[in-house]
């Protein structure tokens, strides 16, 4: 999986937050203590697009752009290729539960049952 570097994290998260696609000067505006130029927003966006991370709306006039998949996804594809280059995945499974809290055992627990998926609860 492609890694995101600072600008590109921050980005993401824009287009994470974001209910409906954004032009490059939307998220320009929504980048707190950053003046930055268009063009670099623009650069930063075909980056990301390049990576997969982001899909360009281009019958759009500004181009309009949106998140290929949710922060959930991505931040799952991270956790397994963590897991994927561990030499021993069961040491680091049990170092993961070990730290979790009391309500995220819970809700492991429910997902392992079968009775959870993501937020929503099984009958």
């Amino acid at each position: 999986m492609a890694t995101l570097g600072e600008l590109e994290r921050t980005v993401m998260d824009i287009l994470w937050d974001s209910a409906n696609a954004l032009a490059a000067t939307d998220i320009r505006d929504r980048l707190d203590g950053k003046e930055l130029a268009t063009t670099t927003v623009l650069t930063v966006l075909g980056r990301l697009e390049s990576k997969g991370f982001v899909i360009r709306e281009r019958d759009a006039r500004p181009h309009l752009f949106a998140a290929a998949t949710t922060r959930a996804a991505h931040m799952a594809e991270l956790m397994h290729e963590v897991l994927g280059t561990a030499p021993d995945r069961t040491a680091v499974l049990a170092r993961f539960i070990g730290q979790v809290s009391s309500g995220e055992a819970a809700t492991l627990r429910q997902m392992l049952d079968g009775r959870l998926v993501g937020d929503k609860q099984l009958l």
